[in-house]
Order: structure tokens, then C-alpha cells, then sequence
């Protein structure tokens, strides 16, 4: 595995601005989010938006560090001998099984496939309870799933790809 690249991370953190913006945009499914969300245009003026678009770059970044290990799964390997010491038989045989492995399975598509997943498994699952306890609709839940299928397999694709 190479060295990782932290310019792609901080970028791929972006990801979820870039696509919120089309996808929950009037022409896309803004108008039936508001709906099911129960919101108007006007609550949405309310609010810092400085502040709102700088908290989703900064769970963006989270995101793109939580997705990271799922979609780079040479990340595994070291974490297996981290315990074993520096220089240690158990590293340096790590470090040749990364030399000659660790780029396998480095591809957008990859990426992006274990990226969906993880949001079909795990994004689905904690948008469709807290919809439930909320009284919202299936409609609800799957406009957000949807962004977040898209936004996983984005970030999971450009990270495994050029991370």
C-alpha cells in the first residue's frame, strides 16, 4: 500500500456538499424532500448557512475518515501486526504482503460498490428508525438513502481509487 494521499480525503469530504446541492435541489427531489420533511422555503432561509455548509464539510471529513478502512482494506493488514512493534518480523512480513498485494482492488468501481453498501447497511437502517420514531414516510427514508447510496459510492470510489 502506498502512502495515503490526504489531499484526496480532504477533497472527497466535499462530496456530500457537491451532491446535496443537485440532488435535494428543487428540480431533483428538493421539492418532495421539503415535503416529506415537513418543511417550507421559508425555514430553510433560517439558520447560518456559513454555518451549515461548514459543519457538513467537517462531517464530510468524518465520513470520508470512517469510509476509508471499509473501501482500503490493505488498512487491515497493518492494523493485524500494530501491536507487534516496529521493525518485528510480524511488520516486516506485513509490509511484504502490502508490497506486493496492497494495491488489489484499488479501483473507483470498488470503491464505490463497498461505498453503496456500507450506506444500504448501515445509512438505511439509522434513517429508516429515526423515520419510524418520527412518523415519517417510506418516501422520506428513501430520498434520504438515496443521497446518502450516492454520496457513499462517490466518496468510496475516489477514495479506493486516488486515495
Amino acid at each position: 500500500m502506498t502512502e495515503l494521499n490526504w489531499i484526496i480525503v480532504l477533497s472527497t469530504s466535499l462530496i456530500p456538499l457537491v451532491v446535496g446541492f443537485a440532488y435535494y435541489n428543487d428540480k431533483a427531489f428538493g421539492k418532495a424532500w421539503m415535503k416529506h420533511a415537513g418543511l417550507d422555503e421559508a425555514q430553510l432561509r433560517q439558520g447560518s448557512m456559513a454555518r451549515i455548509l461548514g459543519f457538513t464539510w467537517l462531517m464530510g471529513l468524518l465520513l470520508a475518515v470512517f469510509i476509508m478502512p471499509i473501501v482500503l482494506h490493505a488498512i487491515h493488514v497493518m492494523s493485524l501486526v500494530a501491536d507487534a512493534g516496529a521493525g518485528s518480523a510480524a511488520q516486516e512480513d506485513a509490509a511484504a504482503y502490502l508490497a506486493k498485494y496492497g494495491g488489489n482492488f484499488r479501483t473507483f468501481k470498488h470503491g464505490a460498490f463497498h461505498g453503496f453498501m456500507t450506506a444500504i447497511v448501515g445509512v438505511w437502517p439509522v434513517v429508516g428508525i429515526n423515520a419510524l420514531f418520527e412518523r415519517r414516510g417510506w418516501r422520506y427514508t428513501a430520498i434520504h438513502v438515496g443521497y446518502w447510496a450516492i454520496v457513499f459510492a462517490l466518496m468510496g470510489g475516489v477514495i479506493c481509487a486516488f486515495a
